[in-house]
């Protein structure tokens, strides 16, 4: 009875294969073969496991592995991602270096996947080598975020804007100010100055923007944007008080920058 079993939930999988589906909730499963025991299921998503057929992200989700990807035991995130944070029924989108990378400002590929959520917290996933770290925001505003076009559907990705903001903002996530800045070179070619409008003026840190738009002068010579930046902070009204330029260095008797008010509490060093 549990090879029957087996037999016709892999063809059931087949079948979500063949109409473009790379996942599926174990209560989906449930629903559409419901003559099937509990156990009976179990085993037959233990035996598809074991021969590398499918995998599962977390409780009750599994993922399809395809052929093309039977080697590594599982898929690429940006090709799941999507799927598993709407079973979750969770805002998201990808940001930080995967997002640069999207927008062609990588300058390696990423180790970790970083994608962006909604509190309660979500902890870190670590499947065949492949890790997912999600941090938790406040909000998520759809205005940022752009849709990618992948080979399994689409992917929210935080707009070169944002990304560029999120960089800064989380750059221990990501190995430090000096990673950032070197890709930030490229990233910043693809914003343009209206691109800093009133809504993400508003929902960036103050701190950040003071950081990005230093970066963007005394380092990048991005000067149009930053001059641009520095007239819409003024004209939100968005104080500049002191604050350092690597968050967690010291600030005493050091030099501060008069335009941006930024204690300047490291040297930037970049790859480019």
């Amino acid at each position: 009875m549990s090879e029957i079993v087996d037999i016709n939930i892999q063809t059931w999988i087949e079948k979500l294969q063949a109409v473009g589906k790379n996942a599926f909730a174990l209560e989906f499963l449930e629903k559409e073969l419901p003559s099937y025991t509990a156990i009976g299921v179990k085993r037959a998503l233990s035996r598809l496991t074991s021969k590398g057929t499918i995998i599962s992200i977390i409780k009750g989700y599994y993922l399809i592995i395809p052929p093309q990807y039977h080697s590594k035991g599982i898929l690429p995130p940006y090709l799941y991602v999507d799927g598993l944070m709407k079973y979750l029924n969770r805002p998201y989108y990808v940001g930080l270096l995967n997002a640069a990378a999207f927008h062609g400002a990588a300058h390696q590929q990423p180790q970790e996947f970083f994608v962006f959520t909604i509190m309660p917290a979500m902890r870190p996933t670590s499947k065949k080598g492949q890790k997912i770290n999600y941090i938790s925001i406040s909000e998520i505003n759809p205005k940022f975020l752009v849709d990618i076009k992948t080979e399994m559907g689409y992917l929210k990705v935080s707009n070169p804007l944002l990304t560029a903001t999120d960089l800064i903002q989380f750059e221990k996530k990501i190995g430090g100010l000096n990673r950032a800045t070197t890709i930030l070179e490229e990233l910043s070619e693809k914003i343009s100055p209206e691109q800093i409008n009133t809504e993400i003026i508003n929902h960036v840190p103050v701190s950040t923007w003071q950081r990005l738009g230093y970066i963007w002068e005394k380092v990048l010579e991005q000067k149009t944007l930053a001059d641009d930046l520095f007239q819409k902070l003024a004209e939100h009204q968005k104080n500049l008080f002191r604050i350092p330029l690597k968050a967690s260095g010291t600030k005493n008797k050091l030099p501060t920058d008069n335009r941006w008010k930024i204690i300047i509490n490291t040297t930037i060093e970049t790859d480019f």
